[in-house]
């Protein structure tokens, strides 16, 4: 838990504070490198397994103590299980709820600045530890009147530096995720959007309240009311909301009915919101979900919710249909809209990333093709990975002049891959509900 991690006492702000920290981070994984090249020379046969591991240790404390975009984009990346290297995957998914806590004084700072008082005179009890800690912010528990609230507040500095933090992160991205330029900057102006979206906190509590009415009569499902006269574009006061993270409530070894249960809710809260709403929590990770007594699911955060728009919605789905009965003309316009083709490509080109992309939807894809899907099969998830893997060490990708699929494609991608994820832990077995046209 966050009160076992040492406090930090500050966290740089500034844009030189900022860079310096990513320049000695990159001078230590660069030692990193020379030491595992000189044991290399010894021992031929030497893995990278060291390497990365000494790698992931020394970016993740470095992102750590900046927080902010940089720390979430890390967490993103731990998402994908296909992405990074294990030990990166193992360190950065720490960034979803167990990041190192700012220290009470700059707790007290914030809210000063924002209520003119310390959290001492607007709450009864106010927790002087984290009791929760993030990328973006950190969580306190407080009472008021008998009540218990959670009570969400922003790191210093994070709304600001939202810019130039992305711009520093490019370099471990580009070699961490084996991207070309092209396609990294094509995606991010969207997670510089998003990002931008996750430090309002007037604008999550906004939508919170919205999309929580809007999902309020599906079964299992619970929201936390917000407290606007408690809250500010840095602050957010909830409902605390008692049960278990994913990991803790699958040590107590339920059964397969309750996990089920749980992982019924997961999918009903996501296709009303995709297939109803057209606007969509975006941020699948366990951070964000609490089991409650009686196998009931909580929703506690909507810091990312991606709209989709209507013309990328239907050509993004048809795509998924299990037969795939569109005429030629149509379906090459729909790669065109999705940028998956352009004009620039040769005819070899354009016949290769249609059928990956054909190959990769239609996997995606895959429980919607059937009245109930086992997310327990692994096998499944070996294909996603293969493909991932094919993809990322491909020659005509790794070539393209051009970034492949609309940018609208990244959250929706990893809202999925996200959402299959958590279905996967769960090892549930789903009724994989879909719109009428999908069936």
């Amino acid at each position: 838990m966050t009160q076992k991690l040492k406090e930090q006492q500050s966290i740089p702000v500034s844009k030189v504070q900022r860079a310096a920290k990513f320049i000695s981070t990159g001078a230590r994984v660069g030692g990193n490198y020379m030491k595992h090249y000189a044991k290399k020379v010894v021992n031929p046969s030497l893995n990278k397994d060291d390497l990365h591991r000494d790698n992931a240790t020394d970016i993740y404390a470095s992102l750590s103590e900046l927080k902010g975009s940089a720390l979430k984009v890390a967490q993103m990346m731990a998402m994908d299980k296909n992405m990074l290297p294990r030990a990166y995957q193992d360190k950065f998914t720490m960034a979803q709820y167990s990041a190192p806590p700012l220290s009470y004084p700059l707790v007290v700072k914030t809210f000063v600045q924002y209520f003119k008082t310390g959290p001492e005179n607007l709450f009864d009890t106010f927790t002087p530890s984290a009791v929760n800690a993030a990328s973006i912010g950190q969580v306190h528990q407080a009472t008021k009147d008998g009540k218990i609230y959670a009570v969400k507040i922003q790191y210093p500095g994070v709304a600001s530096s939202v810019k130039s933090d992305l711009k520093l992160v490019k370099p471990f991205a580009l070699r961490l995720l084996n991207m070309n330029e092209r396609e990294l900057d094509h995606y991010m102006e969207e997670v510089e959007e998003k990002l931008l979206e996750e430090t309002d906190y007037e604008l999550e509590v906004k939508r919170s309240k919205e999309i929580s009415k809007a999902c309020g009569h599906i079964a299992d499902l619970n929201f936390p009311n917000y407290y606007e006269e408690l809250s500010s574009s840095r602050i957010i006061t909830m409902d605390w909301m008692e049960g278990l993270h994913l990991k803790e409530w699958l040590a107590t070894q339920p059964d397969q009915a309750a996990k089920n249960r749980v992982g019924q809710a997961l999918w009903d809260f996501y296709h009303h919101q995709v297939h109803e709403l057209k606007q969509v929590h975006a941020d699948p990770h366990p951070g964000n979900f609490i089991i409650q007594e009686g196998n009931q699911l909580a929703v506690i955060d909507f810091g990312c919710v991606k709209v989709i728009p209507e013309d990328f919605y239907q050509g993004y789905f048809s795509l998924i249909k299990k037969d795939l009965l569109i005429r030629e003309d149509e379906l090459n316009q729909i790669f065109y809209n999705l940028e998956f083709i352009s004009d620039k490509d040769s005819e070899e080109e354009k016949l290769y990333f249609k059928a990956i992309f054909k190959e990769m939807i239609s996997l995606l894809g895959k429980p919607f093709h059937v009245e109930r899907f086992d997310f327990a099969d692994d096998a499944y998830f070996q294909q996603i990975f293969a493909l991932g893997d094919k993809i990322s060490n491909d020659k005509m990708f790794r070539k393209s002049k051009q970034a492949r699929g609309s940018r609208h494609g990244l959250y929706i991608n990893r809202t999925y891959f996200g959402l299959y994820n958590l279905l996967n832990q769960l090892q549930a077995s789903i009724d994989t509900t879909k719109p009428d046209w999908l069936k």
